[in-house]
C-alpha cells in the first residue's frame, strides 16, 4: 500500500549565518538533516514543526516563514512511502540548551542524535543525506549568495 509520509522541518539560522544540523542514528543508518520530522495525524503543520522541535531540540520554537515545500517525486528511505517536506524558517523563543558538536556523528553514549552549527557559506549538498534536504541546501545557498 502506498501512502503520503508528511514532513516538517526547521532552517534555525544563528547571528554567525550558521545553519542547525541534526546528524542521527536510525535503522541502521547515519544521516544528517535539519531538525524536524514527521507530522502525526490530526496535526498541523506550524504545531507538528513545534512538537518536532521540543521532542529534538528540547526548545520552544517561533515560526518566522515558509520556505521550500518538496515538488518532484521522493520515496521514503525508510519505507514505501511518498516524502513530502515542507521547510520553514524559525527561531528559537529562548536560548538553546543542546551540546552542540563540532564533529558528524558525534554522539553522547547512549545516544543517536546530535546537533551542530554550519555556515551556510560553507554548507554543500553533501553535508546531508536526503534527496530534498540537499534542495533546501541549494536554495539556501542561492539566496545567501544574492542577498
Amino acid at each position: 500500500m502506498s501512502y503520503f509520509n508528511i514532513r516538517v522541518y526547521g532552517l534555525l539560522i544563528n547571528e554567525q549565518q550558521e545553519v542547525l544540523l541534526s546528524d542521527e542514528f536510525e535503522g541502521d543508518r547515519y544521516f544528517t538533516k535539519f531538525p524536524g520530522g514527521g507530522l502525526e495525524f490530526g496535526e498541523g503543520l506550524i504545531d507538528g514543526l513545534k512538537r518536532e522541535f521540543v521532542e529534538e531540540c528540547d526548545a520552544k520554537i517561533e515560526v518566522l516563514s515558509h520556505f521550500y515545500t518538496t515538488d518532484f517525486y521522493e520515496k521514503s528511505s525508510f519505507n514505501d512511502s511518498q516524502v513530502i517536506s515542507i521547510y520553514y524558517f524559525v527561531k528559537p523563543i529562548e536560548e538553546l540548551q543542546l551540546k552542540f558538536k563540532c564533529k558528524v556523528f558525534d554522539f553522547d553514549e547512549g545516544t543517536s542524535q546530535c546537533f551542530r552549527w554550519r555556515k551556510i557559506e560553507e554548507l554543500t549538498a553533501d553535508d546531508v543525506t536526503f534527496r530534498t534536504d540537499k534542495t533546501v541546501v541549494e536554495l539556501l545557498k542561492s539566496i545567501a549568495n544574492a542577498g
